[in-house]
């Protein structure tokens, strides 16, 4: 299947798409702030430069969109266009982030993955709830959790 836009258009729209301070993200802290849960932002002395991190709990936390990081769930599709590259994009994408997180387990962290689908879609979490679990986890001792959409 063709693309509908042209390789520019393409590029314009790729190159406004966010790394940080992204809608999910910027949910997830405002919402940990407001639970009295202070952290630091996308410190790159760590394996895979966290989204969030808890240095006095030894957590960090990613939020990864399901696109990018080839989450397996609905809102994860394939482009047609060029797949190729496409696969081996996000198969490297999903490589990098298993590498970081066995560094930053073989350093003493604890990981929190929030996909996006947990965030927005049909299956997304309560806000409140999603919140309430993250804060569980940074406060207890559970060694790495995934929240993800609650796909049937």
């Amino acid at each position: 299947m063709a693309d509908v836009l042209t390789a520019e258009q393409r590029r314009l729209n790729m190159s406004r798409i966010r790394g940080k301070d992204t809608k999910p993200e910027m949910v997830v802290r405002r919402g940990l702030h407001a639970r009295g849960l202070r952290y630091r932002l996308q410190d790159r002395n760590l394996p895979g430069r966290p989204d969030l991190v808890f240095a006095s709990h030894r957590v960090v936390v990613f939020v990864h969109g399901c696109f990018w990081h080839g989450h397996n769930c609905p809102m994860f599709r394939l482009p047609a266009t060029r797949p190729e590259f496409w696969q081996a994009k996000i198969e490297a994408n999903r490589a990098r982030d298993h590498r970081a997180n066995d560094s930053l387990n073989l350093l003493g962290w604890r990981a929190l993955t929030i996909w996006e689908c947990s965030l927005k879609g049909p299956a997304r979490w309560p806000t409140d709830e999603l919140l309430d679990a993250c804060a569980t986890f940074i406060r207890g001792t559970t060694h790495r959790l995934e929240l993800t959409g609650r796909w049937k």
